[in-house]
């Protein structure tokens, strides 16, 4: 790997949902941020193909709390390819009639720091050069798109560590967690998800190398 230090950014906002994969119908939240949520967050802020991002902790720096609301969401996903089709043969989508009240339970208040390292990929340059550059965009607030908190439509804002936070002293088992979606190579399909046995450790969560081989 080549350092020891991993590169650190804290990341707030007001809502946030990390959806639990086996809840079909309703949004449910881990209670904490997923290794997959927080590796977007870091991709939203700085990402090159020359590299991955690999989280090594993240922590939670408010009191879990839940809020629940009602959402109007469609029920079909919609494609280009699907519009594609209405402009040659016809025909269109009508949101209001695709429309079906959800419930969400999601986190409020949150606030966390993530602790990852880049991994540059075989032939690439060393990773000096990356973890300067991500340290310059995190000090000046850029990133490449809006990060979000698990759904769009709730922003994170983001900003350097400033050495006097604490985690909340918080150790609780959190069970099967999702690690991130494994993709396939070379062939189409669906995303396999993969999980990880979840520890919250006086408000730190460690994330392992890998996820388990268990499904």
């Amino acid at each position: 790997m080549g350092y020891d230090t991993p590169l650190s950014v804290r990341v707030w906002g007001d809502w946030a949902c990390f959806t639990r994969p086996e809840m079909k119908v309703e949004r449910v939240s881990y209670p904490v941020m997923t290794p997959s949520a927080a590796r977007g967050i870091l991709e939203a802020i700085f990402w090159k193909p020359e590299f991955t991002w690999r989280i090594e902790e993240i922590w939670v720096l408010r009191p879990i709390r839940y809020f629940s609301i009602l959402r109007n969401e469609v029920n079909t996903r919609q494609s280009h390819r699907a519009a594609q089709e209405w402009e040659r043969t016809g025909g269109g989508y009508v949101a209001a009639e695709d429309r079906a009240q959800r419930h969400t339970l999601a986190l409020r208040d949150v606030a966390y720091i993530i602790h990852a390292f880049p991994i540059p990929k075989p032939g690439a340059a060393d990773a000096a050069k990356y973890r300067d550059q991500f340290r310059r965009r995190v000090d000046r607030g850029q990133c490449f798109s809006r990060p979000y908190l698990g759904c769009r439509e709730f922003s994170a804002w983001f900003g350097p560590v400033e050495g006097t936070e604490q985690p909340v002293p918080m150790t609780a088992d959190l069970g099967r967690m999702l690690y991130d979606l494994e993709h396939p190579t070379g062939k189409s399909g669906s995303a396999q998800p993969r999980f990880f046995h979840a520890r919250l450790d006086a408000g730190i969560l460690r994330v392992p190398l890998r996820p388990d081989t268990e499904e």
